[in-house]
């Protein structure tokens, strides 16, 4: 059974855009259909002769992209209305996996920071609970 998927499609399919099922689908497609192995090496070797396409172009400089500033803007809330929901659609509709790495990335840090001041102010506090008793 022939599957049929856009030049654009494929060309996510090289970069590693796309999300994992749908990689994994059209990676189990290429397998048993020769014309999508023939639509596949058409994209290479247009990439290889200097061919780009528009949205090729967008997706390896990644322009819709917001910056990782903006993400750890957007995880503290404090971006306009409107760019929240830009970055909030760019992460949960478009799905982009740069930035959801990038997003997971900042989470895990913030995490860690948290956790880091919390103990810090528990050693700061064992260390001159000493002090605080003979003031009385």
């Amino acid at each position: 059974m022939p599957s049929f998927y856009s030049a654009s499609e494929i060309e996510a399919f090289l970069d590693e855009a796309l999300e994992p099922d749908q990689m994994a689908q059209i990676e189990a497609s290429m397998r048993d259909d020769h014309q999508l192995l023939g639509q596949l090496a058409e994209v290479i070797s247009r990439r290889d002769a200097g061919i780009h396409s528009l949205g090729e172009i967008w997706r390896q400089y990644r322009i819709s992209c917001p910056s990782r500033e903006d993400l750890g803007s957007y995880l503290l809330n404090v971006l306009s209305a409107e760019h929240q929901l830009y970055v909030q659609f760019h992460l949960e509709t478009i799905g982009c996996r740069f930035c959801k790495a990038n997003m997971d990335d900042l989470k895990e840090r913030q995490t860690g920071s948290a956790e880091g001041h919390s103990g810090r102010r528990k050693r700061y506090f064992e260390s001159s609970a000493g002090y605080l008793q003979g003031d009385s």
